[in-house]
């Protein structure tokens, strides 16, 4: 049978030392942090682990460090996507050759007015045909300045190897279209702090979510409560959640994430250039909204 994917599960951030090289054993101590807290699983290199600034060996190392560390019965993805699908097909089979129990494809953006439905779907049916792990489609239009078309994710959700998608996009509309495509091989993940009590309402498997980096207990509650059928538990736990997700992960992005990891004992360390880190102002907001978050260790 086909692994599923569900759960509550943490989009790694990157720790960079002062020289932006790779705090490793920064990173490490995070993953067993996490993995302590009771997550699900960990995806390397997505959006909040700063992938468009990795280098190939980079993610590859980060993916080994990983697997070192995440049990069997714990899920390790790694974000592959890339603008060529060449490219992307070579860091699917470099993922699964360093460990990763799935990969999360991102879909190519630069040339976004060329990036019809079929193109989109002859990318993820070459990448899905040649990656010798499975592919989850991700869908998030804050970055690629589109979405995925429930229509399009209906037909890629066929393909035998294609098991799953994270929507981090927050419209419940469109999340609802998405979760028709749901089956025994194909599940649905948001990406979305903010909606995911909703979500599992709606009946989504889980959510890979940033928020759950620096707030994993109440990320929790929200799922084990709707797991259990409690959904006023779930809505209550999802409360404090909506501004963590909409301040600290949405306006401020993974500066604002790294501040919250390392206000909570972890390691967020350094951003990479590009990305600045905050200002004194949004630091302590990030303070202000994490005040009472507690993390215990299961």
């Amino acid at each position: 049978m086909a692994r599923r994917f569900g759960g509550v599960m943490g989009p790694l951030a990157t720790p960079f030392k002062a020289d932006e090289s790779l705090d490793v054993p920064g990173f490490e101590a995070n993953i067993r942090a996490h993995l302590a807290a009771g997550l699900h699983g960990v995806l390397v290199a997505g959006s909040t682990g700063e992938a468009a600034l990795l280098d190939e060996a980079e993610r590859r190392q980060l993916i080994e460090a990983a697997r070192r560390l995440v049990p069997s019965d714990r899920i390790l993805l790694a974000g592959t996507g890339a603008e060529s699908t060449r490219q992307c097909i070579a860091r699917c089979r470099d993922a699964a050759a360093a460990g990763a129990d799935a990969v999360l494809v991102v879909s190519p953006h630069y040339y976004s007015n060329a990036m019809t439905p079929a193109a989109l779907s002859a990318h993820f049916q070459r990448v899905a045909d040649q990656s010798p792990v499975p592919v989850l489609l991700y869908n998030i239009p804050k970055y690629a300045h589109f979405r995925l078309e429930p229509e399009l994710v209906a037909a890629l959700s066929r393909h035998g190897n294609i098991a799953g998608m994270k929507d981090s996009a927050g419209d419940m509309s469109y999340f609802a279209r998405y979760l028709e495509s749901q089956a025994d091989t194909f599940d649905v993940l948001t990406g979305h702090g903010g909606t995911f009590a909703t979500a599992l309402q709606l009946g989504a498997q889980g959510g890979i979510l940033a928020v759950a980096l620096f707030a994993p207990d109440l990320s929790l509650e929200v799922w084990n409560a709707a797991r259990e059928g409690r959904f006023d538990d779930s809505e209550t736990a999802q409360q404090p959640l909506i501004p963590m997700a909409a301040e600290i992960v949405a306006r401020m992005g993974v500066p604002g994430v790294k501040a919250a990891m390392d206000r909570m004992g972890l390691t967020g360390g350094h951003v990479r250039l590009p990305l600045l880190p905050l200002l004194a102002a949004d630091l302590a907001r990030v303070d202000e909204l994490i005040s009472g978050v507690t993390v215990s260790h299961s």
